[in-house]
């Protein structure tokens, strides 16, 4: 097991967590498309891990992608840490806080920008705080 910087036990996280962001950060579970708070918000600021509060993503690199969940094509750097995710039938890269280990969502390599990444992400699993 990974030994991340910070560190909780699971009874410490579902005291924090409500039952949506338990299931989404530490069971890699997935909120329904288009119902997330942060889907189609637009505001400037940074956004955090639900978890720890770690700066995962800068507004600057949100867009529309369309699918469902907020998307970013690029993480802050060093913030997100990749995992080889072959679940459900797929091969896909799941992205996971660095500094906690909360799952997060998973990045994809169609994405419309000069990075072409695609970082599908839960909202259930971020934080914002307006510039």
């Amino acid at each position: 097991m990974t030994k991340y910087p910070f560190q909780k036990t699971e009874a410490e996280w579902k005291a924090q967590l409500s039952e949506e962001q338990y299931r989404v950060l530490r069971q890699k579970g997935t909120e329904r498309p288009f119902t997330g708070e942060y889907n189609m918000h637009a505001e400037e600021g940074k956004y955090k891990c639900m978890g720890c509060n770690a700066i995962l993503f800068e507004s600057n690199s949100k867009f529309d992608s369309g699918c469902g969940w907020p998307s970013f094509d690029e993480s802050i750097e060093g913030s997100v840490e990749y995992v080889r995710d072959s679940s459900h039938g797929m091969i896909r890269t799941e992205i996971l806080c660095a500094n906690c280990g909360s799952h997060l969502g998973h990045v994809f390599n169609d994405g419309p920008t000069q990075t072409g990444q695609r970082y599908c992400v839960n909202s259930a699993s971020i934080d914002f705080d307006k510039k």
